[in-house]
């Protein structure tokens, strides 16, 4: 396959780019393997590659109902961050972070990931108070942040309404300085070029329409291409687990699915240097480098596999923006677009073995998905090879919510859709 570097890239700018190697295979698939990876996208893409990588198991397909990162690892506003306050979440998303950090070069593939920074605006003193709180528990556990005054804020985000006359007054704010974002498409492509030269099968156009069993124990799938077996199948397939899991004959599972709607306006000047989130409602923005506008906002109030949302949370969306930035208010949105979110009822992810024999689940990620694909298919294929979990993802159990083991780092109860 391709290898990337710039005496390649200089050559082929001498030949007219007319030799340059497909970035992956497309095979067909083969009667069986040691592991299936059923989705796609980000959190699939990286098992498959971190299975071969780290643990040698390279007879892995990867099963995509429809084209490779045609799901939520296309459908998100970029953010990668680390800055939670409970140490089970600190310590994955500070994993993969680190991963991040040397993913590019790690895949000889680069993933644009610019860390911009990340910070949570605060308008009112207690949250201000909460916000020192998760500093100071993120920097227990050696990860950065800085609180930031009302002056620094308004240095860092000059277009920011900082005023006293403002509709809702910034006090300061969280600033995780290695923060950042990561060229979505890029990313799915790079880990998929990765698993595809150690050897993964990536099987485009092949959808899971029912599972092999013998006895109790999952020993395989069925699919639009034919039936294929393996000792291992994994699921990763975010807001269509609920679906998938039917298949399998299990009807309830502790998610729901919604949609979540990203934007992005008209491209313009550099006006924000960094991800910013608003604190009196649901709201996040950050700049591509191509000049438009990143942004998003809360759920869609209702129960849905579409990937489009509504009119109400765009004109939510919208208003947020206005307030923080009244002189965006003639800006154009350019397009907009709607991921499947699967809320857990604690608002953390399920990454373990089971809940059938056979079977290894990855599900759950509700607004964390892009920022954990790292860390995800990295403690996902060390559950897969090892039947058993990394400590990074040993909390993210199943069964935490008939044990009351719950991870609720926002504080929202059993509400899947408020986390």
């Amino acid at each position: 396959m391709a290898e990337y570097s710039a005496f390649s890239l200089l050559k082929n700018a001498l030949t007219g780019n007319k030799d340059w190697k497909p970035a992956w295979r497309k095979p067909d698939p083969k009667a069986s393997y040691d592991v299936i990876v059923i989705g796609g996208g980000g959190h699939g893409l990286s098992t498959a590659y971190y299975l071969a990588k780290e643990h040698g198991i390279t007879n892995v397909a990867v099963l995509e109902k429809g084209w490779l990162g045609s799901g939520n690892v296309g459908r998100n506003t970029t953010a990668v961050r680390s800055n939670y306050l409970l140490p089970q979440n600190t310590r994955f998303y500070e994993h993969s972070m680190k991963l991040w950090e040397n993913l590019s070069h790690d895949l000889n593939y680069n993933v644009m990931f610019s860390q911009r920074g990340c910070l949570n605006l605060a308008h009112t003193p207690a949250q201000l108070d909460d916000y020192a709180r998760r500093g100071n528990a993120m920097r227990h556990l050696g990860v950065d942040a800085d609180l930031m005054s009302v002056d620094q804020i308004k240095r860092l985000v000059p277009a920011l309404d900082v005023s006293g006359s403002s509709r809702f007054p910034v006090l300061g704010g969280l600033m995780q300085r290695r923060a950042g974002s990561a060229r979505h498409d890029a990313v799915a492509w790079g880990y998929a070029r990765g698993a595809d030269r150690r050897g993964v099968d990536i099987i485009e156009n092949c959808e899971v329409t029912g599972f092999l069993r013998d006895g109790g124990s999952i020993t395989g799938v069925s699919t639009t291409r034919g039936e294929i077996r393996a000792k291992k199948v994994a699921l990763a397939v975010a807001g269509s687990t609920g679906r998938v899991m039917q298949l399998a004959g299990i009807s309830h599972m502790p998610i729901e699915s919604h949609v979540l709607q990203a934007f992005v306006s008209e491209s313009l000047k550099p006006i924000i240097d960094t991800i910013l989130t608003f604190g009196m409602g649901h709201f996040y923005i950050s700049q591509s480098d191509k000049g438009g506008l990143v942004y998003g906002g809360d759920l869609d109030g209702y129960n849905s596999y579409a990937q489009r949302g509504s009119l109400p949370i765009v004109d939510e969306v919208m208003s947020e923006m206005v307030a923080l930035f009244p002189g965006l208010a003639r800006v154009r949105m350019l397009r907009s677009w709607g991921g499947l979110c699967d809320m857990t009822m604690d608002g953390s992810p399920i990454i373990t073995t089971g809940p059938l024999p056979g079977m290894y689940l990855n599900c759950g990620w509700c607004y964390g998905g892009f920022k954990a694909t790292p860390a995800s298919g990295w403690c996902f294929a060390h559950t897969i090879a090892k039947d058993e979990p990394h400590e990074f993802n040993a909390p993210f159990t199943l069964d935490r919510f008939y044990r009351g083991l719950v991870i609720d780092d926002k504080g929202q109860g059993a509400t899947p859709r408020l986390h």
